[in-house]
C-alpha cells in the first residue's frame, strides 16, 4: 500500500550538485523516520543521512558538510540536496521511510536511483 518514488539521479562532473527528491504515497498514517542510503558496486549499503518527524538530522562523516537532508511532511517527501559531489559519492541512492500503514510499523525503500560522478 505503500509506494516511494525516487528521481533526481545523474551524470555530473566533481564539484557539481544534484538535489535527489522521494516522494512517498499509499495508505499511509504516519510517517516516522526518513533517510537516504547508497550503495556503491562491491558494497555494503550504507546510511547517507536521516531526518525525524521533528527535523532533526543525521549524517554520515562523508556527507557532513556538503550534504543537507530536507522533508516536507504535507507532500511525505524527503530531499537530499548534494553539493560539492566527488567521484566517491558514485552509487545507487535509496529512499527509505518507517510508517505506520495498515496497522504496523514498516520500513519502505525507494526504487533506487544512479548517481555517478566523474573526475
Amino acid at each position: 500500500q505503500v509506494q516511494l518514488v525516487e528521481s533526481g539521479g545523474g551524470l555530473v562532473q566533481a564539484g557539481e550538485s544534484l538535489r535527489l527528491s522521494c516522494t512517498a504515497s499509499g495508505s499511509i498514517f504516519i510517517i516516522n523516520l526518513m533517510a537516504w542510503y547508497r550503495q556503491a558496486p562491491g558494497n555494503q549499503r550504507e546510511l547517507v543521512a536521516d531526518i525525524t518527524s521533528t527535523g532533526s538530522t543525521n549524517y554520515a562523516d562523508s556527507a557532513k558538510g556538503r550534504f543537507t537532508i530536507a522533508r516536507d511532511n504535507a507532500r511525505n517527501a524527503v530531499y537530499l540536496q548534494m553539493s560539492s559531489l566527488k567521484p566517491d559519492d558514485t552509487a545507487v541512492y535509496y529512499c527509505s521511510v518507517q510508517a505506520l500503514a495498515t496497522g504496523s510499523w514498516r520500513n519502505y525503500w525507494g526504487q533506487g536511483t544512479q548517481v555517478t560522478v566523474s573526475s
